[in-house]
Protein backbone atom coordinates (compact mmCIF):
# COMPACT_ATOMS: atom_id res chain seq x y z
CA UNK A 1 0.00 0.00 0.00
CA UNK A 2 1.16 3.54 -0.66
CA UNK A 3 0.36 6.90 0.95
CA UNK A 4 -1.68 7.69 -2.17
CA UNK A 5 -3.67 4.50 -1.62
CA UNK A 6 -4.49 5.24 2.01
CA UNK A 7 -5.41 8.80 1.01
CA UNK A 8 -7.73 7.52 -1.78
CA UNK A 9 -9.50 5.06 0.52
CA UNK A 10 -9.85 7.51 3.43
CA UNK A 11 -11.11 10.37 1.26
CA UNK A 12 -13.61 7.98 -0.36
CA UNK A 13 -15.45 7.66 2.96
CA UNK A 14 -18.40 9.98 3.49
CA UNK A 15 -17.63 13.58 4.58
CA UNK A 16 -13.93 12.98 5.23
CA UNK A 17 -11.52 15.89 4.99
CA UNK A 18 -7.75 15.85 4.99
CA UNK A 19 -5.93 18.20 7.34
CA UNK A 20 -2.69 18.03 9.33
CA UNK A 21 -1.81 17.40 12.96
CA UNK A 22 1.72 17.71 14.39
CA UNK A 23 3.11 17.79 10.85
CA UNK A 24 1.34 14.60 9.74
CA UNK A 25 -1.47 14.46 7.18
CA UNK A 26 -4.65 13.27 8.87
CA UNK A 27 -8.18 12.31 7.93
CA UNK A 28 -11.16 13.62 9.87
CA UNK A 29 -14.89 13.34 10.12
CA UNK A 30 -16.83 15.84 12.23
CA UNK A 31 -13.57 17.39 13.40
CA UNK A 32 -12.24 14.09 14.81
CA UNK A 33 -9.16 12.31 13.50
CA UNK A 34 -9.64 8.66 12.54
CA UNK A 35 -6.40 8.06 10.58
CA UNK A 36 -3.03 9.66 9.86
CA UNK A 37 -0.20 9.24 7.39
CA UNK A 38 3.54 9.30 8.06
CA UNK A 39 3.30 8.36 11.72
CA UNK A 40 5.84 7.61 13.09
CA UNK A 41 7.52 7.95 9.67
CA UNK A 42 6.64 7.73 5.97
CA UNK A 43 6.48 3.92 6.05
CA UNK A 44 3.54 3.99 8.47
CA UNK A 45 0.02 5.24 8.98
CA UNK A 46 -2.31 5.10 11.98
CA UNK A 47 -5.95 4.12 12.44
CA UNK A 48 -8.09 4.80 15.52
CA UNK A 49 -9.59 1.46 16.50
CA UNK A 50 -11.18 0.36 19.75
CA UNK A 51 -8.89 -1.69 22.00
CA UNK A 52 -10.86 -4.86 21.13
CA UNK A 53 -10.64 -4.12 17.39
CA UNK A 54 -6.93 -3.42 17.76
CA UNK A 55 -6.34 -6.82 19.39
CA UNK A 56 -8.12 -8.54 16.50
CA UNK A 57 -6.24 -6.65 13.77
CA UNK A 58 -2.84 -7.14 15.43
CA UNK A 59 -3.56 -10.87 15.84
CA UNK A 60 -4.92 -11.39 12.31
CA UNK A 61 -2.35 -9.17 10.53
CA UNK A 62 0.76 -9.31 12.75
CA UNK A 63 3.17 -7.83 10.20
CA UNK A 64 0.92 -4.92 9.29
CA UNK A 65 -0.80 -3.67 12.48
CA UNK A 66 0.98 -2.70 15.72
CA UNK A 67 -0.37 -0.82 18.77
CA UNK A 68 0.99 2.73 19.10
CA UNK A 69 3.30 2.93 22.12
CA UNK A 70 1.92 4.37 25.35
CA UNK A 71 -1.52 5.56 26.38
CA UNK A 72 -2.76 6.27 22.84
CA UNK A 73 -2.05 2.68 21.88
CA UNK A 74 -3.83 1.40 24.97
CA UNK A 75 -6.88 3.33 23.78
CA UNK A 76 -6.77 1.68 20.33
CA UNK A 77 -4.45 3.87 18.25
CA UNK A 78 -2.90 1.38 15.85
CA UNK A 79 0.08 1.84 13.54
CA UNK A 80 -0.21 0.40 10.03
CA UNK A 81 2.93 -0.62 8.15
CA UNK A 82 2.07 0.44 4.61
CA UNK A 83 4.39 -1.98 2.80
CA UNK A 84 2.91 -4.93 4.73
CA UNK A 85 -0.83 -4.25 4.44
CA UNK A 86 -3.04 -5.09 1.48
CA UNK A 87 -5.74 -2.80 0.18
CA UNK A 88 -8.64 -4.90 1.46
CA UNK A 89 -7.36 -5.05 5.05
CA UNK A 90 -6.49 -1.35 5.05
CA UNK A 91 -9.89 -0.45 3.63
CA UNK A 92 -11.64 -2.47 6.35
CA UNK A 93 -9.49 -0.94 9.11
CA UNK A 94 -10.07 2.61 7.81
CA UNK A 95 -13.81 1.96 7.62
CA UNK A 96 -13.87 0.68 11.21
CA UNK A 97 -11.88 3.71 12.39
CA UNK A 98 -14.27 6.01 10.49
CA UNK A 99 -17.30 4.27 12.04
CA UNK A 100 -15.78 4.59 15.52
CA UNK A 101 -15.36 8.33 15.11
CA UNK A 102 -18.80 8.84 13.54
CA UNK A 103 -20.33 7.09 16.56
CA UNK A 104 -18.68 9.66 18.86
CA UNK A 105 -20.30 12.60 17.03
CA UNK A 106 -18.89 15.97 16.10
CA UNK A 107 -16.50 17.90 18.26
CA UNK A 108 -17.65 21.21 19.72
CA UNK A 109 -15.06 22.99 17.57
CA UNK A 110 -16.41 21.47 14.35
CA UNK A 111 -19.95 22.60 15.23
CA UNK A 112 -19.02 26.28 15.68
CA UNK A 113 -20.17 28.68 13.03
CA UNK A 114 -17.33 30.10 10.96
CA UNK A 115 -16.22 33.54 12.09
CA UNK A 116 -17.11 36.47 9.91
CA UNK A 117 -14.16 38.01 8.10
CA UNK A 118 -12.79 41.10 9.82
CA UNK A 119 -11.25 44.05 8.09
Amino acid sequence: MTPAGIRRIALGLKEVVEQAHHGHPDFRIGGRIFATLAYPDKKWGMVSLTPAQQQTWVREHPGAFVPVKGAWGEQGATEVRLDAVDEEALGEALTLAWQNVVAKGQTRTSMRKPRAATR
